[in-house]
């Protein structure tokens, strides 16, 4: 499969670049890409050594990190093994599936004390689990980068459309494009929204423009998470897991209520599964913040919480949505059936924030005196804090929008919909496409 260029190349790059450098943990739910981007990222060294833990034929290297904690007696060992030479600002050792290895975890913090010049990268499909049980494993020793699936902006580029990301990112809503060019970043949009963002899913788009080729992609990708969930916590069995899972999807427009899942599920097992698919990064929360000012996460209330899942395309296949109507429609609200359009701003805006933090999601509610209001999403730019509205229709709609600028006192608010870039007033409206933007 080619490998289509991704954000994180950058931060990759800039790490081998470094002098001294902390050895690297890659984060993130699996099939997202992490593999490929490290293997892109071994072709600028001299010499590669790679280990996956959860392979057999490797099943050696697993005994040298139990035997050895000293980075150059483990690095001597595995030179032997592998045939490779591991030699600093030479080699890039790459330790796959590391949660399969305990002691490989642990011994990080050693590679960076005694060998700072060594580049060594770790990830693993079921990584947090395995960090969960030993939470300080290398504080202050270790960096961690977070990947996610493709942002639209990936997509692009990987479709051959670079030259329409450039001109997404330095168009603002007081220089808005030609419709004509809108309109044909929306239907990319469409398609992207159809697919989302699993690498295998859009290299195979990329390939055939087949939505039904990637939707067997999809498919097989469900299958595999599913049957991932029995390696999660042997105390928690699968179905329980899978039942939640499905939740998410089907609750995806609002707040997330235990009592909705199953009839079969108390809500300490609902807590616990659920706690489970966010660690495996197979869906975001969505907290109440009082949006007072930042950061964002210091006044939240943790009892309002929407929960999306990680990806538009895996989400239409688990509720088997009848695509043409995203095809088809120009309409926001028939596009937007089942809250496509606010787990695809939710997906950007992690995506789109810097890859050195897992940054929360956050909205805001207000409900009493017999007036309600919601935002969607609230995010802080600089030092102030910006509602963001994932909207169809026109100002007469954006009640919960003025409602939130006149008691925050905010300077203006963000609209998202299917518009062009405009201005109302103090609203700045993005494109769904370029809701990116808002964090540059």
């Amino acid at each position: 499969m080619d490998y289509f260029n991704r954000k994180i190349d950058n931060a990759l790059r800039q790490w081998s670049l470094e002098k001294r450098h902390k050895p690297l943990m890659l984060r993130g739910a699996r099939q997202v890409g992490k593999t490929s981007a490290v293997h892109n990222l071994a072709k600028q060294f001299k010499h590669f050594v790679e280990i996956n833990f959860e392979n057999r034929d490797h099943s050696a290297a697993i005994n040298v990190f139990s035997s050895h904690s000293d980075p150059r007696t483990i690095c001597g060992e595995l030179a032997v093994l592998f045939g490779q030479p591991i030699v600093p600002t030479e080699t890039l050792l790459f330790l796959d599936e590391i949660q399969s290895c305990p002691e490989a975890i642990s011994s990080l913090r050693y590679f960076y004390e005694q060998m700072p010049s060594l580049h060594v990268i770790a990830t693993g499909s079921l990584l947090e689990f395995a960090l969960e049980e030993i939470p300080s494993f290398g504080v202050g020793r270790i960096d961690s980068m977070f990947m996610y699936p493709f942002s639209f902006y990936e997509f692009l580029s990987a479709m051959g459309f670079e030259s329409q990301v450039e001109l997404i990112e330095n168009t603002t809503p007081e220089n808005p494009f030609s419709d004509t060019i809108h309109e044909k970043i929306v239907e990319q949009l469409k398609n992207f929204l159809i697919i989302g963002g699993m690498p295998e899913v859009v290299a195979k788009f990329v390939e055939t423009h087949d939505f039904l080729s990637c939707q067997k992609i999809l498919n097989s990708l469900l299958v595999s998470f599913r049957n991932d969930f029995a390696k999660y916590k042997k105390r928690i069995p699968a179905t329980r897991i899978n039942e939640v899972f499905t939740s998410i999807s089907q609750q995806a427009e609002g707040k997330f209520i235990y009592e909705h899942v199953s009839k079969h599920l108390n809500n300490e097992q609902v807590k616990k599964s659920l706690e489970l698919l966010l660690m495996a990064g197979l869906c975001y929360q969505v907290t109440h913040s009082s949006a007072d000012g930042v950061p964002l996460g210091a006044r939240i209330n943790p009892k309002y919480r929407r929960i999306i899942p990680f990806d538009t395309g895996i989400y239409q296949r688990i509720l088997n949505l009848d695509i043409s109507n995203i095809l088809l429609s120009n309409d926001f609200d028939t596009i937007n059936k089942g809250a496509v359009a606010e787990i695809f701003v939710g997906n950007e805006l992690k995506k789109n924030a810097s890859c050195y933090s897992d940054d929360e999601l956050y909205c805001w509610i207000r409900e009493k005196n017999n007036t309600s209001a919601q935002i969607d999403f609230v995010v802080q730019q600089g030092s102030i804090v910006v509602p963001v509205e994932v909207k169809s229709g026109t100002q007469g709609k954006m009640q919960s929008m003025w409602f939130f600028m006149k008691e925050k006192n905010s300077s203006y608010g963000i609209r998202t919909s299917l518009e062009n870039f405009c201005t109302y007033q103090n609203i700045k409206v993005y494109p769904l496409y370029a809701i990116g933007n808002i964090l540059k």
